[in-house]
């Protein structure tokens, strides 16, 4: 069969899943991807706002986009001109990941028509669902595909999968229509003099943020080979290089250079006193754990020009 298939139900599994093995990067094929572009840089708005890993926590991430001023109640777009960004890991560990996607794909048009932006990236459980990796999938999860709209008319063939993981297969494989709409997402976004990525971004791959989000966006839309991004454990969705209490500022400060960017925000590691900054606050850690499994507190980072601070919502 052309995709692995990895069908195995893991309710709780370690935050800390194994990344591939480490390669160099190949050359950039996207021969016969016809996919839109999705600039990988935008300007820099007023109020920016960065959200961390939700992992199939619906009611963590309408809290959080409450936080932000993002939206209501009834979760209608109040954010006027605010860009908000999401660095990825929506999927896996939860039963609500449907419902944020189907939100997230809402809000990029309401944010739009309102002048603002609404920016979700890709993370490494996007890219590990698209390709059969299903390790950190809930029960919950498996379900929630089964009613999912085009699992019917999927161009993909599930047929040789256990029945529990047809339908999410269907929607999350490339071509699928789940990944097809993932597959308008980057996976790195500098907004303004910010990189946003979901792991980390290291001088080499700095110098490749074009071509790591358009191999990432043709594969899910089932135009082109399995990317670097999912397989490198160096690369963007999976590196921890600046996540941790000891951290190569020499390197940071050279991958932003080749960026032409002034700090990186990234996810990925959950921060075990919520979001935290390491190299004179020219890198921002923000996985708090937002999600229920992990108990963590509702969090976001907040940038206005120059200034950067952290949003906590009361207990």
């Amino acid at each position: 069969m052309r995709w692995l298939a990895i069908a195995v139900i893991c309710a709780a599994c370690s935050k800390h899943e194994p990344a591939p093995a480490k390669h160099e990067p190949a050359p950039a094929t996207h021969t016969g991807c016809d996919l839109p572009e999705v600039p990988s840089k935008l300007p820099a708005p007023k109020r920016l706002v960065a959200i961390g890993d939700l992992h199939g926590d619906a009611s963590a991430a309408r809290r959080v986009l409450r936080l932000a001023g993002a939206t209501d109640d009834h979760d209608q777009w109040i954010g006027g001109e605010l860009v908000v960004v999401q660095l990825g890991d929506v999927l896996d560990r939860g039963d609500g990941e449907q419902d944020i996607l189907d939100l997230f794909a809402r809000l990029e048009t309401d944010a739009r028509a309102a002048g603002g932006g609404f920016v979700p990236l890709l993370g490494n459980h996007e890219l590990m669902n698209a390709a059969g990796d299903f390790r950190y999938v809930t029960r919950g999860g498996f379900d929630d595909f089964r009613d999912a709209p085009g699992v019917a008319d999927s161009p993909v063939d599930v047929h040789l999968l256990p029945d529990a993981a047809r339908a999410r297969a269907a929607e999350l494989f490339p071509g699928g229509p789940y990944a097809k709409r993932l597959a308008g997402h980057n996976t790195i976004e500098q907004i303004g003099d910010t990189i946003f990525v979901h792991g980390g971004l290291d001088p080499m791959w700095a110098t490749r943020i074009d071509d790591a989000n358009r191999s990432a966006r043709c594969w899910l839309a089932g135009q082109g080979p399995q990317p670097d991004v999912l397989t490198a454990d160096d690369g963007p969705v999976w590196s921890r290089f600046y996540a941790g209490e000891s951290v190569d500022c020499n390197d940071l400060a050279r991958a932003l250079e080749l960026a032409h960017a002034k700090r990186m925000v990234i996810a990925h590691t959950v921060q075990p006193n919520g979001i935290s900054a390491a190299c004179d606050g020219r890198v921002w850690r923000i996985d708090v754990g937002l999600a229920a499994l992990y108990g963590g507190p509702t969090q976001a980072l907040e940038i206005r020009g120059d200034d950067v601070r952290v949003l906590t919502a009361k207990p």
